[in-house]
């Protein structure tokens, strides 16, 4: 049930109809348990609404400022004032202020993290509210209240600080701020590890076990045994008082739904198929495809790596498919390939098209404001005490 890259390297997937297998319906037994990709590729696009999506960017002028995250289509980054990860775009609408109607085209977890750092009078609109984000689904507050708990009980709570990847929810980032931790990126994770551990003897980290780990034993030394991980699903997460209290890093049992399909085995296979091929992967990668890779970095750091890279090099990406294929595009004179044979775009992600961002751009035209996200005053105060530690790092 997979479709595979062509032969001659390029990053579309052969036009066959199990290409319709783009979201999948299938689970990939290759990849972490709940990694799917459900759903159909909407049909393409309308011609009509470029125009339709134009005349209503127009018509609304400086009231809106349309963001779009790294892994949109082509046919929605074309309308995007900005682009960038999700900490950046929402750091970019607080800096619009002039801007009445914030429209974020990415992931539920980033419009809120929109809507707290941006004004009162600015509305921050979802196009699509199914847009939401498997990672930040697999931690709720009740399941890390009750996690709070169980390190309580083991003596540990004290001196644990929580650290929150920005992929999450509010309530997990007010959790974070209300414990006195810190929100982190793929990018500053490490030096939000070093400042939680300036802070107190353990970390929990939420909700991408990948991240963390691989920061932990990657970049900061520490070791796999160093490591446990907190099943919410299991009674005291899996875990026993004395494995809690032996731990440095608490990873919590989540993981990205793209980043989790590849495998050793895709490296080994890229490597065979093309010759002094550089592996590039994000740090959402599981840890035995990070230590496999030659290269390992967020978002912006794919993209810079790429930008200075010699013409002629080859490269095998290990992020989501639309970015690598944009970034083959952008790069003609590199060869630049999907790391995976199994083309597997993030679904959710891939909810927010071009018929629901003109919808949301005419709703406005026409005085109705669609989708808003708005997170409740007191969840604000304490996911923003939480990213303005980030803020504050060094």
């Amino acid at each position: 049930m997979t479709t595979t890259i062509t032969e001659t390297h390029g990053v579309d997937p052969t036009p066959t109809p199990l290409a319709l297998l783009l979201l999948g319906r299938e689970a990939d037994p290759n990849s972490e348990r709940g990694v799917e990709c459900p759903g159909d590729l909407p049909a393409a696009s309308d011609p009509d609404l470029v125009e339709r999506a134009r005349a209503a960017k127009a018509a609304l002028g400086d009231r809106v400022f349309i963001l779009g995250h790294h892994y949109q289509r082509d046919e929605v980054i074309e309308f995007a004032d900005v682009t960038g990860d999700s900490f950046k775009l929402a750091r970019d609408a607080a800096a619009r202020p002039e801007a009445e109607y914030i429209v974020f085209c990415g992931v539920h977890f980033m419009a809120e993290s929109a809507d707290i750092l941006t004004s009162e009078r600015q509305q921050v609109v979802l196009p699509d509210l199914a847009a939401g984000c498997s990672m930040a689904d697999m931690a709720t507050a009740e399941q890390v209240a009750e996690c709070w708990d169980v390190l309580t009980d083991a003596g540990i709570a004290d001196v644990t600080v929580p650290v929150s990847y920005m992929n999450s929810s509010a309530d997990i980032k007010a959790f974070t701020g209300r414990h006195g931790g810190t929100i982190c990126t793929s990018s500053n994770a490490q030096r939000a590890l070093e400042w939680a551990f300036e802070q107190g003897q353990k970390v929990l980290f939420l909700p991408d076990q990948h991240l963390g780990r691989n920061t932990a034993v990657r970049d900061m030394g520490l070791s796999l045994d160093d490591c446990v991980l907190y099943n919410p699903h299991k009674p005291n997460g899996g875990l026993t008082a004395e494995q809690l209290r032996d731990a440095k890093m608490i990873l919590w049992r989540g993981h990205c739904s793209v980043h989790g399909r590849f495998s050793v085995d895709s490296v080994n296979d890229v490597r065979a198929r093309i010759p002094g091929v550089t592996v590039l992967v994000h740090p959402e990668c599981k840890h035995e495809v990070v230590a496999a890779a030659d290269l390992v970095g967020s978002t912006e750091y794919i993209i810079k790596a790429l930008d200075a890279a010699e013409p002629g090099s080859k490269w095998a990406i290990g992020t989501e498919l639309n970015l690598v294929r944009r970034l083959a595009k952008a790069h003609p004179d590199k060869e630049i390939v999907f790391l995976d044979r199994t083309v597997c775009f993030c679904s959710t992600m891939n909810r927010i098209d071009l018929p629901h961002l003109v919808w949301a751009l005419e709703s406005l035209v026409e005085g109705r404001v669609p989708n808003v996200i708005t997170v409740d005053p007191e969840t604000e105060k304490y996911a923003k005490a939480a990213l303005d530690r980030m803020l504050a790092l060094p």
